[in-house]
């Protein structure tokens, strides 16, 4: 089986990609991965190198939530309908919304990872500006022609359909990642938050905000700030800036807790990946986060600064119950596997393939008995 599949390369829809692009091969499944968003650099072009049976289509064409996209979106549709021209997959995998529509010959599946309405009723008071309205309309066309929708949590696909459903097939399937790059190393005294820092929804300002009346080290990793001098010390939160996957992977390994307070996350790989290194988990009280992490984590209101500096005081004086969390995070970040995913996502590959077959195989009996 060959599937085309899309992906942006500027957040966790690239992991996400290369990941089940990883995994779908021990399935048998061929990947054709046609990128957006931006160049891919070295260190992603990297990932991908070696993967016999995985080809890659490159582009930078604007992704729909990007500031005046819909030049770009124009082009890339032609784009893609080349690539599957020349790839003849038998499933079209969007990681996008906006190209659900198109006239593929092959079924196709479109995941919502994210989006703008939901993002922005969980991080704004308002509504969204008029300036939003096209992006609604293409998002809601994209689902809904779509052969099948997935979302990576229910709580996201409630979303989704709220915003722009109903769909006639829908289903979760939640996300995976290898966890052979994050054996714990020993614990130390670190509170470490991964994510883009500009982003409201990650809310990194509140454990920001906190980090002064703690007595460990606050350290966030990721993009729209620049890397702090010197070593973290406690009182004061230490910015990473943006790490490579392996650097990351360190911080997660030798960090105890791992602290997200987030407004709104669809699923949260960085979660996941500090689940997988032993980290003890503080998490905003969101119901995607209680949906994958209940009764392993300790949650706390995204708004209430208080709460945050509570669990966390809780969590640094008790080290009993620290290592109770990390182990049952451990556990439950087993059950979220990169295999797991892609044999998932491989039977809906073929109960949408069967069904194209099955439906060009009617139209071509009804055509001969009508001739």
């Amino acid at each position: 089986m060959k599937v085309l599949m899309t992906a942006d390369t500027v957040g966790g829809v690239w992991i996400y990609a290369v990941e089940l692009s990883r995994a779908l091969l021990r399935e048998g499944v061929e990947v054709a991965l046609a990128t957006q968003g931006a160049p891919l650099t070295d260190a992603q072009r990297e990932q991908v190198r070696g993967l016999a049976g995985v080809a890659l289509f490159e582009s930078a064409y604007k992704l729909e939530w990007m500031d005046d996209p819909w030049h770009d979106v124009a082009r890339c549709s032609g784009w893609l309908l080349d690539v599957a021209a020349q790839v003849k997959p038998d499933v079209v995998h969007l990681n996008q919304f906006a190209y659900g529509g198109l006239p593929f010959r092959a079924p196709t599946v479109v995941v919502g990872h994210s989006c703008v309405m939901s993002w922005w009723a969980a991080c704004r008071q308002d509504a969204p500006p008029a300036g939003w309205e096209r992006y609604r309309r293409e998002v809601t066309h994209g689902l809904q022609v779509a052969d099948a929708v997935v979302a990576p949590t229910q709580a996201m696909l409630a979303a989704l359909e709220h915003h722009y459903g109903p769909f006639s097939e829908a289903r979760v399937i939640y996300n995976g990642r290898d966890a052979a790059e994050r054996t714990p190393l020993p614990k130390e005294p670190l509170v470490l938050a991964a994510g883009r820092l500009w982003d409201a929804a990650k809310n990194v300002a509140a454990l920001e905000a906190v980090a002064p009346r703690l007595p460990w080290a606050v350290v966030v990793a990721g993009d729209g700030r620049p890397a702090s001098e010197g070593k973290p010390e406690p009182g004061r939160a230490h910015a990473l800036g943006k790490l490579l996957p392996t650097v990351l992977d360190g911080w997660f390994r030798r960090a105890a807790i791992y602290a997200l307070p987030a407004r709104y996350e669809p699923f949260g790989l960085s979660v996941l990946e500090a689940a997988q290194a032993g980290c003890a988990l503080v998490l905003g009280d969101i119901e995607s986060l209680r949906e994958l992490w209940e009764g392993c984590a300790l949650f706390v209101p995204p708004e209430d600064d208080a709460a945050l500096e509570g669990a966390l005081q809780e969590l640094i004086a008790s080290p009993k119950r620290r290592e109770l969390l990390a182990a049952r995070a451990r556990e439950r970040a087993r059950a979220y596997t990169p295999e797991r995913m892609a044999a998932q996502y491989a039977a809906l590959y073929r109960e949408l393939a069967a069904a194209k077959r099955a439906s060009f195989s009617v139209r071509r009996e009804e055509v001969v008995c009508a001739s």
